[in-house]
């Protein structure tokens, strides 16, 4: 998991800590470019930081030759996000043949602040 490179994801400065067996972790460190103009996280870094890591938790779970892409991400935003570290977990809920379905939880600073539920196409590699 650690060899996959997310160009995107580099570039806002966020980092994968775990991928194994069905769960993963991302964090990212806020700069002042990842605030809207209230000064909270702007909600396309939460997306990008929760999607990414549903995907990477998805990815971890399947076997050799097999790969992922993201069919439909539902993100219920609880509160905004203003603290120095953001961490997203998500957990595979149910893998089938063909999608995984995951849940994805973002912390700010350990305070609950995002929820999301996400369906991932399971795909083989060519």
């Amino acid at each position: 998991m650690d060899d996959i490179r997310f160009p995107f994801l580099e570039h806002i400065g966020a980092r994968l800590i775990r991928a194994e067996k069905g769960e993963a972790e991302v964090a990212l460190k806020t700069e002042s470019y990842h605030l809207q103009h209230m000064g909270f996280v702007h909600g396309g870094v939460i997306s990008t930081l929760m999607d990414n890591t549903g995907w990477y938790a998805a990815v971890s779970n399947l076997d050799e030759g097999f790969t992922s892409v993201t069919m439909e991400i539902k993100i219920n935003y609880l509160k905004p996000a203003s603290g120095k570290e953001l961490k997203a977990i998500a957990k595979v809920k149910r893998q089938g043949r063909s999608t995984s379905f995951v849940t994805i939880e973002l912390f700010d600073d350990a305070k609950l602040v995002a929820y999301a539920t996400g369906t991932y196409a399971v795909l083989q590699e060519q």
